[in-house]
């Protein structure tokens, strides 16, 4: 859950090492995953909708870009999505963060319940974690359990028997059981490879990363999905006469209007009436509560635009979290962190960062990674807007315990690291017009019609939702657009 991120020994061997892949520029805190399935194998599992909140959010406060799509272009393949992967929770009628297809949810425990309660009274929804976790079953997929709540899932180290979503089980194995598919690892692409009679993409060239050998990949289509900042990376790497700025890079957009989640503002605090009470088995569950976004949605805030959900947790767990933070030694010191281990409950916020031009990744001149491709080098910080909104979080965190009577611990105001919530996008974003966005609302670049870059580097707002429901579904539409061009001969 939220305080535990990045706490796990799970993922050592998961994570990139920064001497082989460096990057420079501003502080920016960023994971990396280069394995099969990539962060998919740690993710947090939480998996939201966007909505016209979001899609048309210049509509309402005249700041950035809209979408080129809707909410009703999306929510089709939002489904699809839902039905194809697994994902838990409880129905709640919100025009900001639509309803999914949901299957059984993870029990609220009693802190949860009073907080639900409580938080009703200021108008703030308290409903469960929305996971990526098929908690009854999916009998398409043969590589996929149900879930049974007594796995370590705060560790977020993977799940055993795959109930929780990651790229391979989801998705790799079973297209790989198909027969069309060939799967090379140990494989980083530098270029994509382009036709300088027809401009359109040919293929990518790639170096294998034990032998250090080069090799081309030929392909009717390329589709990038390297992950925000590794796309815009792969996109500026790939010049060539026809392209001197990067190959789909006409409008000067590639690896601009960067945006994410910012990170840092939480509360932490303990129910009393639970101090003492019998354990439960809390860190089963894929996740606690959601509270989602309650500002600037029909009144407007002075300080700052957009908006902030929180993520949380409560009650007892393998390791107890209040362990490390109570004092003492020895029978009196267990005694305590028994007492309280079920108690406690916290939550942190997730705010919108806008989007900006200067927001930016370009390609460092001198720094090479380990094979000798050129790394990023980032420009980017946090603006006023994100600093007023983080004040706010806090503020908010606060009044809500005191509201619902949680003896408040700690109070987090510092804003963690650029970068911590791991949710990169908007490095080569959609629209309608090419000179001021890279691709389609099909994610198909303006300017190569055989490139795709579906992942969050197409989106053109960060919303405060997560990004990786909304990330497959755009994904999944842009294919069936892709496949009927391909029918007409238009690829």
């Amino acid at each position: 859950m939220y305080p535990y991120i990045g706490r796990s020994d799970y993922r050592k061997n998961i994570l990139v090492d920064e001497k082989e892949h460096p990057y420079t520029g501003t502080n920016y805190a960023w994971v990396r995953a280069r394995c099969l399935g990539g962060k998919t194998n740690i993710w947090g599992r939480l998996a939201l909708r966007l909505s016209d909140y979001d899609f048309k959010a210049k509509t309402r406060d005249g700041y950035g870009e809209d979408w080129p799509i809707s909410y009703r272009d999306l929510e089709p393949y939002y489904d699809k999505v839902d039905l194809y992967l697994g994902i838990s929770g409880v129905a709640e009628n919100l025009p900001h963060l639509p309803d999914s297809r949901f299957q059984r949810p993870s029990r609220f425990n009693a802190a949860e319940v009073m907080l639900r309660q409580k938080f009703a009274a200021m108008s703030r929804v308290v409903t469960p974690y929305r996971a990526g976790v098929t908690t009854d079953g999916l009998k398409h997929n043969k590589y996929r359990s149900r879930c049974y709540g007594r796995g370590a899932c705060h560790r977020k180290g993977g799940c055993d028997i795959h109930a929780a979503f990651d790229s391979p089980t989801g998705l790799i194995y079973p297209a790989m059981d198909t027969g069309n598919l060939t799967l090379r690892t140990n494989s980083i692409a530098h270029e994509v490879l382009v036709d300088p009679n027809t401009g359109k993409a040919r293929g990518v060239a790639f170096v294998d990363t034990v032998t250090a050998r080069s090799y081309e990949a030929k392909g009717r289509v390329v589709i990038l999905a390297a992950s925000t900042l590794e796309s815009a990376r792969l996109m500026l790497l790939s010049k060539s006469k026809l392209y001197p700025n990067g190959i789909g890079n006409s409008s000067g957009h590639v690896g601009h209007n960067f945006c994410e989640h910012l990170m840092g503002p939480a509360v932490t605090g303990f129910v009393k009436d639970l101090v003492g009470k019998a354990r439960t088995l809390d860190d089963g569950r894929p996740g606690g509560f959601y509270i989602p976004r309650f500002r600037n949605l029909t009144e407007r805030q002075p300080d700052f635009i957009r908006g902030y959900g929180f993520e949380g947790d409560s009650g007892a767990a393998m390791f107890p979290h209040n362990a490390l933070e109570t004092p003492g030694f020895g029978a009196s010191y267990k005694k305590m962190v028994r007492e309280y281990a079920g108690a406690w409950v916290t939550m942190g916020a997730f705010g919108e960062v806008l989007p900006r031009f200067e927001s930016s990744v370009d390609l460092d001149p001198v720094v090479k990674d380990k094979w000798g491709i050129p790394v990023l080098r980032f420009q980017y910080r946090f603006g006023d807007n994100e600093k007023k909104m983080a004040a706010d979080m806090a503020v908010a965190a606060r009044e809500m315990f005191e509201a619902a009577g949680v003896e408040i611990l700690r109070v987090d105001r510092e804003i963690l690291t650029e970068g911590w919530s791991i949710h990169e996008l908007g490095t080569a974003r959609m629209g309608a017009d090419p000179k001021t966005s890279v691709l389609s609302q099909f994610q198909q670049s303006h300017d190569v019609k055989n490139l795709l870059v579906v992942d969050g580097s197409s989106h053109v707002s960060a919303s405060c939702q997560n990004p990786t429901w909304t990330i497959m579904a755009l994904c999944w539409r842009s294919c069936d657009h892709l496949m009927e061009e391909m029918k007409r001969g238009n690829l």
